[in-house]
């Protein structure tokens, strides 16, 4: 069979045979939960306790699917959604709406592997556990034809417990691109340990704190500085290719616990704000600086960091690049989409949503995070002006305040009807759907 569905379900005879119809291609699987909402007494699935800005609805898709990381939609429609925790065993999932109401009524799991990165292009899905990325070849209509026998195009990626997922993006001229995070908050002798010098050279970038570039049809591929596309990177787990400028943008996170490590040089009020979330674009041998700087978004300045000497006032970095945008710190940017379609208002072309999941690093200062913003662009740079898009995943400001959120907004992706999907990746497990409609 093609496919398996993976749903704990009790089924009446028919739906059986109607799955096993679809393992043959010949049958519509009504899979997920939540009923169709068809007939005389449609069922509504606006989610209202999303704050979006005026004529816009989220709708949920689905839920339930927990740990739900990155996500692709194919130009039928059909989405992909890649988990960070197995769900009846299986790690993606491509979710249908086939009768238009909004709720996906089919879903197809496949992948024995948790990761975060999944993309589509050029007839591929490509999606990535912690050490490997693989492709599926699908159909005409967006099928994966041999689910479990997927192509290994990356392998070896290293994974030393501490951001280890691996987020992917494709180029238009068969690249792919990988994050590889730092195993490190700041390149320590001992990590997050007072008074624990820094290490430069840092021996992490050799293998990990950057992008790797590799060749999108090209198996077992391993990485290495032949490889290597940029550099000084913490971790990356937004990132998207931009069209309009055909070139690599990416969402770093920054360091932690400055206040508790170097208390003689931040409070807790400046250090919930420091350092910097950082929007880059990247060419190749881009540098951004980690370990040994950050980015100041009060003083607008790279700051050597207190590990090599930095105490707040020092700059440094005159190899490092500057961020083309900075966001407060201790957001955690897990999504970034830039917007082609034309369903929003024309202030959303080509401008830049980010996902933030939200913060831990802030106390004993309130929390923060945990919306999508929407930061717009004019001829392929961005203006400066950002605002939140959407709002209210946590339930209320009192959760905020204290990290305990409903949902943490995480993958980003457009429809091809020019709306937008956003995925939860706490146990509920959402995917919202974003229209517009002026």
């Amino acid at each position: 069979m093609p496919y398996t569905i993976y749903r704990s379900r009790k089924l009446s005879i028919s739906r059986t045979l109607t799955y096993l119809l679809m393992g043959l291609g010949l049958a519509t699987v009504q899979s997920c939960g939540g009923g169709g909402g068809g007939g005389s007494n449609p069922v509504s699935y606006v989610d209202s306790t999303i704050k979006l800005p005026e004529s816009f609805t989220a709708t949920k898709l689905v839920e339930g699917y927990s740990g739900a990381r990155h996500i692709a939609v194919a130009p039928n429609g059909a989405v992909f959604v890649k988990l960070a925790s197995l769900h009846d065993g299986k790690g993606i999932y491509r979710l249908m709406d086939t009768n238009g109401d909004g709720r996906a009524d089919t879903a197809f799991g496949f992948g024995d592997y948790t990761g975060t990165g999944i993309a589509i292009r050029d007839g591929y899905l490509y999606a990535s556990s912690d050490t490997c990325v693989y492709r599926y070849k699908l159909d005409t209509g967006f099928n994966v034809i041999d689910p479990n026998h997927p192509e290994k195009i990356v392998t070896g990626l290293l994974a030393r417990h501490e951001h280890e997922p691996k987020a992917i993006t494709l180029d238009y001229s068969g690249n792919l691109f990988v994050n590889i995070g730092a195993y490190s908050n700041a390149c320590q002798l001992v990590d997050r340990a007072k008074g624990s010098p820094g290490q430069k050279p840092c021996p992490i970038l050799d293998s990990a704190g950057g992008i790797w570039e590799f060749k999108a049809d090209m198996p077992n591929q391993t990485y290495g500085d032949d490889h290597r596309y940029a550099t000084g990177l913490r971790n990356v787990v937004g990132l998207d290719w931009n069209q309009q400028t055909n070139s690599l943008f990416v969402m770093q996170h920054g360091r932690d616990q400055l206040s508790f490590l170097y208390p003689q040089y931040w409070d807790t009020v400046a250090s919930a704000e420091l350092p910097a979330e950082c929007l880059y674009e990247l060419h190749k041998g881009s540098n951004c600086g980690w370990p040994y700087i950050f980015y100041d978004q009060i003083q607008h300045k790279k700051i050597l960091a207190p590990e090599f000497g930095g105490d707040g006032k020092k700059t440094g970095g005159d190899d490092a690049q500057d961020p083309v945008l900075a966001f407060p710190g201790h957001l955690a940017p897990d999504g970034l989409l830039f917007y082609t379609g034309s369903q929003f208002p024309a202030k959303y072309k080509n401008g830049a949503f980010i996902a933030f999941h939200g913060s831990w690093n802030r106390a004993p200062l309130p929390q923060a995070g945990f919306y999508v913003v929407f930061a717009s662009f004019e001829n392929g740079k961005p203006t400066g002006k950002w605002e939140v898009f959407a709002d209210n995943f946590t339930g209320s400001p009192e959760n905020t305040a204290k990290g305990n959120a409903n949902h943490r907004p995480c993958g980003l992706a457009q429809g091809p009807d020019g709306s937008i999907y956003v995925t939860d990746d706490t146990e509920r497990g959402f995917v919202w759907k974003i229209t517009y409609k002026g």
